[in-house]
Order: C-alpha cells, then sequence, then structure tokens
C-alpha cells in the first residue's frame, strides 16, 4: 500500500479512535515515521474469519482496540435492525482473561444499549460455551464474546453469534462485515444510563447453574461416577483463563478428586508461564505434567483460555504421561459415546456425529461400526453448528461433532466447542475404561487395530504481514495453476477444490464434479494409498496449515500383537515424514 494512503487511513484512526493509549500509539508512529510498522496495522481492516475478528491489541485498523470493537458492534445492531426490523432486540456479552477483554466487553455491551438492544453482560469472564449456552437460554439475538482463543498474549478477538448460539456464517458474517464497513461513528451509552433504562442487565448464577446441570445432565453411568468417582485423581490448568470456575465446581460435585496447578489458577492475560496458553502444544502442559507426575494423576487435563478447547495426557504402562491429540480424544469420545448409549439402550433412531474435513476419518470407521453415520464439514465450529441445524432438520439426532484442534461438543445445548463439558465426559470415559481393567491408551490400541492404525500430523508455516498474505496467496495459486503429482513418493488420484466447488480425477480436471461444501480457500489431495493432505491459510492467525491424515493397515487386525501395531506406527511415521519433507519444499523455500 502506498505511504500516503496508509497515512491517511493513520490519521482517520486517530481522529476516530476515543482510547488514548491506541490513539497515542499511532501518533507516535506518525511521529516517527515508522513506515514499515504503519503499513502492518493499516494495510487491511480486521475480518471476520473462521473465528470471528482477531488481531493484535494495539492501534490501528488491523489491530484488536475500541474502535474496532465498537464499529464491528454497531455495524452487528445494524445487520440485526435490517434482518429484524421491529423486533425488541437483546444479545449477550462474554469475555476471557485477556489484556483490554473486560474493557471491550463492556463497550460492545453499551453499544448494544445505545442502538437499544438490550445487553445482557456477564458480571465476570465466563467460558465461551457459556456464552452460546446462554444465547439459547435467554433468547437472545446475538452474542460477542471477546477472545482469542488459544492464541499468544498480544492478540484478543471478538466472536459474534447468531441467535442459536453459533457462531455467524454466510450470509451473516459478510452482511455484518458491509454493515461494518459503512459505520461513521458508533454510537455510545454510558454503562449507568444503559443500567438506568434497563438496556444493560448484569448476569452471572442465573446462567451459571443451569448450565453447570446441564453438563451434568449429559454424563452417560452416572452411578459409576458415584460408585467409582473417588478413585480417580485429575491434574488440571486453565491456562490462566476462565475454565477453573466451572471445571472445579462440576468435577467437585460428581465427586472426583482435582488438584488445580496453582501457578496457573489465577486469571492473567499475560499468560506468565506459557509460551503459548494452547493445550495442543506439550509445553504450554508442561507444570501441569509435572504435577501430574508428583500426585500421581489418573489424568492431566487443561483448557485454553476461554475454555471452548480441552487437552489431556494420561500415563503409559512406564507411568509416563502420553499426550492425547484432538483426533485421538474425539475418536474416544465418539466410541465411548456409540458403545454405551448401545449397551445402555440409549441409541436413537438416526444417530450421527461431524467432523470437520482436517479431523481423521478413524471416526467414520467408528460410527459405521455402531450403525452410526459421521458427516463432515468445513474447519470452525460454526460449520459444525450449521450442519447440527440440517439434522435437526432430517429427524437426525446429533450425539457429537469435533474438528481435530481439540474441539469437542457433547451437547446440542451448545452450538460451539465446549471444553467443560468435555472434560467432564473424558473423566467419565476415563472411570469406564477403568473398570475394565483398560485404560485410554488401551482403548485407542484396540480401536486401531479393529480399524487401522491413523496418524495426525499438522505442518504450519508462519507469514506475517502484508508480504505474508501475498505469500500464502501465491502458494494457494500456484498448486491451482500447477496441482502436485504426488507427495512422499505417492501419487494424487484425486483433487478437491474446495474454493472451486470442484473435485476431479488425476488428469481429468474436465470431468470434475461439484464439491457441497461452502466455498473455502482449501485445497485437498487424496492419494492413491488413501492417504488425505490438505493446505489452507488459518482463518484465525497469519499462517498455512497443513493437514496429514494417513491410515496403515495392521497386519493381523484385531487379533494381532504390540509388534505388528509398533510396525503400523513406524510405517507411518516414515510415511508422514516423507510428505512433510515435500511440503517442506514449497513453505520453506
Amino acid at each position: 500500500m502506498e505511504r500516503e494512503k496508509i497515512e491517511e487511513r493513520a490519521r482517520d484512526y486517530v481522529a476516530r479512535e476515543t482510547d488514548a493509549a491506541f490513539k497515542a500509539e499511532v501518533e507516535k508512529l506518525l511521529a516517527a515515521g515508522d513506515w514499515k510498522e504503519l503499513e502492518d496495522r493499516f494495510y487491511r481492516d480486521l475480518e471476520f474469519g473462521t473465528g470471528g475478528l482477531r488481531g493484535v491489541i494495539g492501534g490501528g485498523y488491523n489491530r484488536m482496540n475500541s474502535l474496532v470493537v465498537t464499529r464491528a458492534t454497531q455495524g452487528l445492531c445494524d445487520y440485526l435492525k435490517k434482518t429484524f426490523p421491529g423486533k425488541s432486540l437483546s444479545a449477550c456479552v462474554a469475555y476471557d482473561s485477556r489484556r483490554y477483554s473486560d474493557v471491550f466487553a463492556e463497550m460492545t455491551a453499551r453499544v448494544f444499549a445505545a442502538n437499544g438492544v438490550k445487553a445482557y453482560l456477564f458480571s465476570a469472564l465466563r467460558p465461551t460455551p457459556e456464552l452460546s449456552y446462554a444465547i439459547r437460554e435467554l433468547k437472545a439475538d446475538t452474542g460477542v464474546v471477546v477472545t482469542a482463543s488459544h492464541n499468544p498474549p498480544k492478540y484478543n478477538g471478538y466472536k459474534a453469534y447468531w441467535n442459536d448460539g453459533s457462531q455467524v456464517t454466510p450470509p451473516h458474517d459478510t452482511g455484518i462485515i458491509d454493515m461494518v464497513n459503512a459505520v461513521k461513528a458508533p454510537k455510545l451509552m454510558p454503562k449507568a444510563e444503559a443500567m438506568e433504562k434497563g438496556l444493560l442487565k448484569v448476569i452471572d448464577r442465573e446462567i451459571d447453574d443451569p448450565y453447570v446441570a446441564m453438563v451434568k445432565s449429559k454424563l452417560l453411568r452416572p452411578a459409576l461416577i458415584k460408585e467409582l468417582g473417588k478413585s480417580v485423581k485429575i491434574v488440571y490448568t486453565p491456562l490462566h483463563g476462565t475454565g477453573a470456575l466451572h471445571f472445579e465446581r462440576i468435577m467437585g460435585e460428581l465427586g472426583l478428586e482435582v488438584v488445580t496447578v496453582p501457578e496457573q489458577r489465577e486469571p492473567d492475560g499475560a499468560f506468565p508461564t506459557v509460551a503459548f496458553p494452547n493445550p495442543e502444544e506439550t509445553a504450554a502442559l508442561k507444570l501441569a505434567l509435572e504435577l501430574g507426575a508428583k500426585v500421581k494423576a489418573d489424568c492431566v487435563m487443561a483448557t485454553d483460555p476461554d475454555a471452548d478447547r480441552l487437552g489431556i495426557a494420561v500415563p503409559d504402562a512406564k507411568g509416563d504421561f502420553v499426550l492425547i491429540t484432538g483426533n485421538q480424544l474425539g475418536s474416544l469420545h465418539l466410541d465411548y459415546i456409540l458403545l454405551t448409549r448401545k449397551e445402555l439402550g440409549l441409541m436413537p433412531r438416526r444417530p450421527a456425529a461431524i467432523r470437520s474435513i482436517v479431523t481423521t476419518s478413524l471416526q467414520d470407521r467408528i460410527a459405521k461400526a455402531y450403525g452410526a453415520e459421521c458427516r463432515e464439514c468445513l474447519t470452525g465450529f460454526k460449520w459444525i453448528a450449521e450442519l447440527m441445524r440440517k439434522l435437526e432438520a432430517e429427524g437426525v439426532d446429533f450425539l457429537y461433532g469435533t474438528e481435530e484442534s481439540y474441539g469437542h461438543l457433547v451437547e446440542p445445548e451448545v452450538r460451539d466447542k465446549d471444553g467443560i463439558s468435555a472434560a467432564a465426559l473424558t473423566a467419565e470415559m476415563t472411570l469406564y475404561w477403568r473398570s475394565k481393567g483398560k485404560s485410554l491408551l488401551d482403548r485407542l490400541d484396540e480401536l486401531y487395530l479393529e480399524h487401522g492404525y491413523f496418524e495426525e500430523k499438522g505442518v504450519n508455516k508462519y507469514f506475517e504481514g502484508p508480504a505474508g498474505m501475498d505469500i500464502m496467496r501465491g502458494i494457494m495459486e500456484a498448486y491451482r495453476k500447477d496441482q502436485p503429482a504426488g507427495f512422499g513418493g505417492i501419487k494424487v488420484a484425486e483433487i478437491r477444490d474446495v474454493k472451486t466447488g470442484r473435485k476431479w480425477q488425476a488428469g481429468r480436471p474436465e470431468a470434475a464434479e461439484k464439491v457441497e461444501l461452502p466455498a473455502s480457500d482449501v485445497i485437498q489431495w487424496y492419494l492413491e494409498d488413501g492417504t488425505v493432505l490438505t493446505v489452507r491459510p488459518s482463518g484465525t492467525e497469519p499462517k498455512i496449515k497443513y493437514y496429514i491424515l494417513l491410515r496403515t493397515e495392521v497386519e493381523g487386525g484385531k487379533a494381532a500383537g504390540p509388534a505388528a501395531l509398533a510396525a503400523a506406527r513406524a510405517a507411518s511415521a516414515k510415511k508422514a515424514a516423507a510428505i512433510e519433507a515435500d511440503v517442506r519444499k514449497v513453505i520453506d523455500r
């Protein structure tokens, strides 16, 4: 972007921003002539991705700040009024432990109030899934949670929700953005005035209590928990986020012993003990794993800062903790839910699960084994929620939804991933397999013997700033212009391009079939051996993401022993490494 345009946008921002600190940041950059930093802050506006708005906290249109938040909320209000003319509107607002989250949440509520939209604002930080639950419980028309999920401390974000408790999907997301871009001056009502007029109501226990009761009601074997609950010890970390409030309460009411990592229990937006507050990262669980080993825990659990993701680790036969991946935990959940419902006579007429297109297809095989179906959707839980709506319309019974990035949903009362309810189910599942003399790792191995060994590996590369966006765009365009013949020495058999909505056999693009998925910048290669490789730019971070999903048959199947499974693991690792090497040739050059 030309310097004159950058300066014009920067001065426009300074004139509109009401927060003195954010305004001063940009004024200082202008005075210093720091055009590289100014370009990064103004080369674009933050846009809704798979998780809404998300960006680095600071002054600028490409940053999270008061002006961007109030403009987004004003645009949301304008869109609601256009969509529901004459309706008495309401909204729920929640926030996590990040810097400025409470400030942005209150400003969001004040914008709602200034537009005549009654705002229900949580009195303190709350998990994201409770926000989704509150929208449905209070029959609100929209909702906002201020969070950047598991991103580094410099980030914050803004997730917008629709009246069914799910994040906004097309056409609402682009419709809201159009309205946001047209906003000149957001309306803002003082908090005291909004409360006096009944346009702002502070909420807490009236939602907390029914949410907790709902989570507990979704457990399938309460008698088992009552009988064996005290025999299980859980080490837990909320990673300085929102999870401890409900996690400790629910586990305590169930009679389970929870030892929370003291250094990470209190909310802190600086996340002082971790580089990334992400339960997918082994380093983030370091303190929890050390405490787990010290107290001889049966399971280590971690939720991310807004408690919508759950990661776990369990001890192996030697007592060393092994991190369970999101794909593995999702497969264990689905197996346990279906097994239990079948055993207890609780299987609905048309049971179904949902997974994202980059989540392991092991879940397809598990579902089929129990007479259920497993449907796929785009990455992002808003797409799982949208598919839930379609299942309901078809008379299909939703039982479970998951994506590989540690997102799990076990209840229809929430329309987003829920780390709290997933933790409760995981505790029950751990108890069940213990009652059978098995660990979660033992059951996972049984699933591999029955269905084949599934290996999943992610390859990511960050590309910061406007140049980074161009690089990622160039990578995707290059793939589309000249499709690879193979990866890791394995030929490509079929290509699915979700952006263009086409799927075709390698070398036969003229015979392409239509893809029944919303358009998204995703390419998938189906290799001759059944491996699936997917590439997509992230919707929430400046990085490109590859997903390697492969399956290796275990010689001997269910009757095989540890040696056969170990051989399948080794073969899978070798294959994944070869595919990654080809990917690295593109992203690391």
